[in-house]
């Protein structure tokens, strides 16, 4: 398997987790500020959603299973949704800048207007990023789950169309110290297809398959005789 759909998810849940973690920053403050009086389900609400993301994410981050993430993923993409929507709503199209020296009544006193909306617009945009974010992922996690990968470890799936390979690595690759199978070289009539069409054994030579490298498609080649491993060489 590649490690693509690995490293953009690791890099896109890592990154879910900075916004998340802003906006949690940024709720804490209005939430000193306007609960338990003011504006106190968003507020509530605002608390709740970047919470559970970094909890779970920070979970899943140490591993998963497709149907796992895309049950996560579908829940959390709608309270994002969510969240960004009420923000908007609640924002408007209201011109921070022009609020000037302005005052907003909290729980415990006044605020600057012009803060609390800037403070506002970046929990708002945070929040769409962070809906944006999760879709690409996603999408992928449920075109697994339609070929049945529902219990593969979600580190080994591969990204749109890859094939196996390991990028970066020699062509035989270790695992835990295992050392992974040479290409398989197989004697006799054996016909095999690749992606452009058929191709047609050759009597008296061997198939070798050989893996793909990053994602690429596997290499096919016929050689004369019986070729085994101890003969095989590139």
């Amino acid at each position: 398997m590649t490690v693509l759909f690995k490293n953009l998810r690791t890099i896109a849940y890592g990154f879910v987790l900075l916004l998340a973690g802003s906006v949690l920053g940024i709720a804490s403050y209005f939430a000193s500020h306007f609960l338990p009086h003011i504006r106190p389900a968003f507020t509530a609400y605002s608390l709740v959603a970047p919470s559970i993301t970094v909890i779970v994410l920070t979970i899943l981050l140490f591993g998963s299973r497709p149907w796992i993430d895309a049950i996560f993923l579908l829940i959390m993409s709608i309270s994002w949704l969510a969240l960004a929507a009420w923000a908007s709503d609640i924002n408007g199209p209201a011109d921070c800048y022009a609020l000037g020296s302005s005052k907003t009544p909290t729980s415990h006193g006044k605020i600057s207007s012009k803060g609390f909306c800037y403070e506002s617009k970046i929990l708002e945009a945070f929040s769409w990023s962070i809906f944006g974010l999760r879709l690409p992922i996603f999408l992928d996690v449920c075109d697994h789950l339609a070929n049945r990968d529902w219990y593969d470890d979600i580190d080994e799936l591969p990204w749109f169309g890859e094939y196996p390979g390991y990028p970066g690595v020699s062509m035989y690759p270790t695992y835990q110290g295992v050392p992974n199978p040479a290409p398989t070289a197989v004697a006799g009539p054996l016909p095999t297809t690749e992606s452009e069409g058929v191709i047609q054994h050759q009597p008296g030579h061997s198939i070798i398959i050989w893996p793909g490298v990053n994602g690429n498609r596997p290499r096919i080649e016929q050689r004369p005789g019986i070729v085994t491993q101890s003969t095989l060489s590139l």
